[in-house]
């Protein structure tokens, strides 16, 4: 992971990405109520979907449309139910998986979560993955389930594959920052931070959405959210030290 995002910081430099924190952007980490987050290759340092994909034998196929659908060519929705179509997967098959692939949070994650606390933010994850999947990994860092958005896989009475759950948030194109607006309102807050790879983690700084976007290149490196980005990191610590700086940490 650390030899890609090596690899990758020409390339954005040439493209005169903000790989340093503004003024602006440290003002706006000291005084979030929140930071959301997005799960696969940024909060874990995997893509569960296509690991799912994977484990049923449709790996390729899936992976395709997961590279399509964050980089945004097509609607999420619409690589969602591609990707759903193409694995079927069955409660059963969830079960298996899930036992045989234990979490695998990114680097520094841990220790973030723990400066956001220790600062009085809360943290959310707001990911087009499953819920069957993202809330063990909520559980892990005493993350509360009802600050996890994603998508509900749904079955038949067999336990066969039945389609997905639209009305979540995260189900569709732009649902990201509607998710955020939502956290927003119902927690009165002021200001969220969204930290993802994806170009859907960048609609969340839609208006009325987050208020910053962090992009995240530790595991995969996308152009076009790196320039979209109001800050880009290769290191989930390079947030932490940020935080740390900004004086407002009783543990500083």
């Amino acid at each position: 992971m650390v030899a890609a995002s090596s690899a990758s910081l020409a390339k954005a430099e040439a493209a005169g990405v903000k790989l340093d924190a503004s003024p602006e952007i440290i003002q706006l980490l000291r005084k979030a109520d929140a930071v959301t987050f997005d799960v696969d290759s940024t909060f874990c340092c995997d893509e569960s979907i296509d690991e799912i994909a994977a484990f049923l034998g449709v790996g390729e196929q899936v992976a395709a449309l997961t590279a399509q659908a964050m980089g945004g060519t097509v609607t999420f929705q619409e690589a969602l139910a591609a990707r759903l179509g193409a694995m079927q997967p069955s409660q059963d098959d969830m079960r298996r998986f899930l036992e045989q692939h234990p979490p695998q949070i990114s680097p520094g994650i841990p220790e973030l979560v723990a400066e956001l606390r220790a600062q009085g933010k809360e943290v959310f994850l707001v990911s087009g993955g499953f819920r069957a999947v993202i809330h063990p990994i909520a559980e892990m860092l005493n993350i509360p389930v009802s600050h996890v958005f994603a998508n509900t896989i749904l079955y038949n009475a067999d336990g066969s594959y039945a389609g997905f759950d639209p009305a979540e948030f995260p189900s569709r194109s732009g649902g990201k920052a509607e998710a955020v607006k939502h956290i927003k309102k119902t927690r009165n807050y002021q200001t969220v931070i969204m930290v993802g790879d994806g170009i859907t983690d960048y609609e969340a700084r839609a208006p009325g959405g987050a208020d910053a976007f962090i992009g995240y290149g530790g595991v995969v490196f996308r152009e076009n959210v790196a320039r979209l980005s109001d800050w880009y990191v290769f290191s989930i610590p390079a947030i932490t030290a940020t935080l740390r700086a900004s004086g407002s940490s009783p543990t500083a």
